[in-house]
């Protein structure tokens, strides 16, 4: 085989005939990793590039050093969150053992489509999740699948539950009379809006529901909404329950939903994709009291249980729905008796993400997941503290996780004035002391969230950057727009 115009490295030879070029350059790219990695607290949270232009396809592959050269200026004008001071977003600092379990997977190169295609990670992928679906309360009837984001997770959640619930599977909506619709909190993810939208229901069939002043559903307003689109001819088929709100990380009362939708006969899908990993929590499982009662479970290990991205998953209380209500076979995959994941997934071809969060539940373990959960709380009940120490802050919602929302509310600043404040506090601190908080809108207002998620983010930093924005208050209490 003529191979001349490809380098050396570029495939790891069958033979094993390059092992020393692959070992090289292997070695070159883990050094540079690696340096990037232990020295991410000496670099800002985000990237200060603008633009970025990339080289042109070259005619002739470049030399390695050239590669590392492009590499190394990759590394360093990428988001950043492996800083202490990166709280701004769930994105946490991985697991070492997920980026190596990464690397294995990527070169194995397994399609989790089918059992012949992912002989080991597919019953993997079945056996893991039926694990941690009996952690949040199923019985061995239960299961689930891996998806590519929570996005995914609560799509395929959604139109399992359309098609159970109106027997559409194959004839579709047409022969509908009532206009299906979905019953979320307003303060639910929009990635169910985009789960109606793709399921033919329309944005408008996700119905707001009001939330109380800790962004918690208000089940007196949901029950009052399911009886309004009753009367007004439409059909309430799914009540979607948040665990971790995005903007203030809150918690709806999930039991208390659970009997509302069992008195009236609908779905109940928990969007848990950030507070699902309090289940590994002694403490704080409690705070999802009634998710075992749910028929779907939108869950996220690449949030709070740290695995690298993408890790998500859907789990269901009855596994079968995903064989009886989603299941498309493929005829050109050899007839088993384990169903090929591909066939009752929304995706067919799937990276094989199961490895990574199965090695860092082998290397962390349930007391070093429990133990981080409440690292966690510690810090949120140290954040919460300092503000409520300062009379010219404010919080969002008392936090039900380690997510604070909180703003600047200087006594002698209009709405308009209080915003632009707020977004000069959260650019003060950024260049001043690099600490990266994000600013949602949230109820008509620009707020401040804070996202504690890193372990090596120190209670002295959280005191440290409350000394900044009091500094940033005495010398801008009184900014005019």
């Amino acid at each position: 085989m003529n191979l001349d115009f490809l380098p050396n490295d570029a495939f790891i030879e069958p033979s094993g005939q390059n092992i020393d070029e692959v070992a090289s350059l292997m070695k070159k790219f883990m050094d540079l990793v690696i340096e990037n990695s232990a020295s991410s607290e000496q670099r800002p949270p985000l990237s200060q590039i603008e633009n970025y232009t990339f080289d042109e396809i070259p005619i002739q592959g470049i030399p390695t050093e050239g590669i590392l050269l492009q590499l190394k200026e990759i590394l360093r004008n990428s988001m950043n969150p492996l800083t202490p001071n990166y709280i701004g977003h769930m994105d946490s600092i991985p697991t070492l053992i997920s980026c190596l379990g990464e690397f294995v997977t990527t070169t194995l190169n397994n399609n989790m489509l089918s059992l012949e295609m992912s002989p080991v990670f597919s019953q993997m992928e079945v056996q893991v999740l039926r694990k941690i679906a009996r952690m949040f309360g199923y019985d061995e009837q239960s299961g689930g699948v891996m998806v590519s984001g929570g996005s995914l997770a609560n799509l395929q959640a959604l139109a399992v539950a359309r098609n159970h619930y109106f027997s559409v599977k194959e004839e579709g909506l047409t022969g509908l009379i009532e206009q299906p619709v979905i019953m979320a909190s307003e303060a639910s993810h929009t990635s169910l809006h985009k789960a109606a939208m793709l399921l033919g229901l329309g944005t408008s069939s996700v119905v707001a529901v009001k939330t109380n002043q800790n962004s918690q559903m208000d089940t007196s307003d949901l029950e009052k909404k399911i009886n309004k689109m009753i009367e007004e001819g439409k059909q309430p088929f799914a009540v979607v329950a948040t665990a971790g709100t995005t903007v203030t990380g809150n918690i709806d009362p999930i039991l208390s939903i659970a009997e509302i939708t069992k008195k009236y006969g609908l779905w109940l899908h928990v969007d848990a994709a950030y507070g699902g990993a309090l289940v590994f929590s002694d403490k704080h499982r409690e705070r999802l009291s009634g998710i075992e009662k749910a028929d779907s479970i939108t869950f996220n290990p690449q949030k709070w249980m740290y695995v690298a991205k993408t890790c998500a998953m859907v789990l269901f209380k009855n596994r079968d729905l995903l064989e009886t209500e989603f299941r498309i076979s493929a005829p050109y995959m050899n007839d088993t008796d384990f169903t090929n994941l591909g066939e009752i997934s929304v995706q067919g071809t799937r990276h094989a993400d199961i490895l990574k969060l199965y090695l860092s539940l082998q290397h962390i373990g349930l007391k070093g997941y429990d133990q981080l959960i409440n690292e966690g709380y510690l810090r949120v009940e140290e954040f919460v503290k300092q503000v409520k120490q300062r009379p010219y802050l404010e919080l969002a919602s008392e936090p039900d996780t380690n997510i604070c929302c909180f703003r600047g509310r200087p006594k002698n600043l209009d709405e308009k004035q209080c915003d632009q404040w707020n977004l000069e506090l959260q650019q003060f601190l950024l260049h001043k002391e690099r600490v990266f908080f994000s600013l949602p809108t949230y109820r008509g207002k620009r707020w401040l969230r804070a996202v504690l998620l890193n372990p090596f983010t120190p209670i002295s930093t959280i005191q440290k950057i409350f000394k900044t924005i009091d500094e940033f208050y005495i010398n801008h209490h009184s900014y005019k727009s």
